[in-house]
């Protein structure tokens, strides 16, 4: 193994810093949560997670928003799916979010506060959100 300069131990740090920001739930009240079982990651769901972290580091939301996997979400026919969970927002799983659907959710949905009508799978009835 090389020898690591000082530099590159603090670049490490901070690479390492960053990616437990991402882990803390404390004050982050935005999640997504990506469908990571079998069938997500043979639909390319590392790839999604990746852009959505990505993503977030371009709009600098790492402290705000958490990025979370979970195992199946039963929609295997639609993966990659991704549960989107925005204060004042109603609940979503969007599917078939390939790495640019990911892209466009964090600046059209977390940003922008509008839902993406193509790529809903689920969300509650307009009866339940008015209640």
């Amino acid at each position: 193994m090389a020898k690591m300069s000082l530099d590159d131990l603090r670049k490490l740090r901070d690479t390492k810093k960053t990616d437990i920001q991402r882990r803390e739930a404390e004050g982050k009240e935005i999640q997504v949560i990506v469908g990571m079982g079998t069938c997500g990651i043979a639909a390319g769901a590392k790839v999604t997670l990746d852009a959505f972290l990505s993503a977030l580091d371009d709009h600098k939301l790492v402290d705000s928003v958490l990025v979370r996997q979970t195992g199946c979400m039963g929609l295997c026919h639609s993966e990659p799916t991704v549960e989107v969970l925005v204060p004042g927002m109603p609940t979503v799983i969007y599917g078939r979010v390939d790495a640019a659907c990911a892209r466009e959710i964090v600046s059209k949905h977390l940003v922008g506060k509008a839902l993406l009508d193509d790529h809903i799978l689920d969300r509650p009835a307009a009866d339940i959100m008015k209640g």
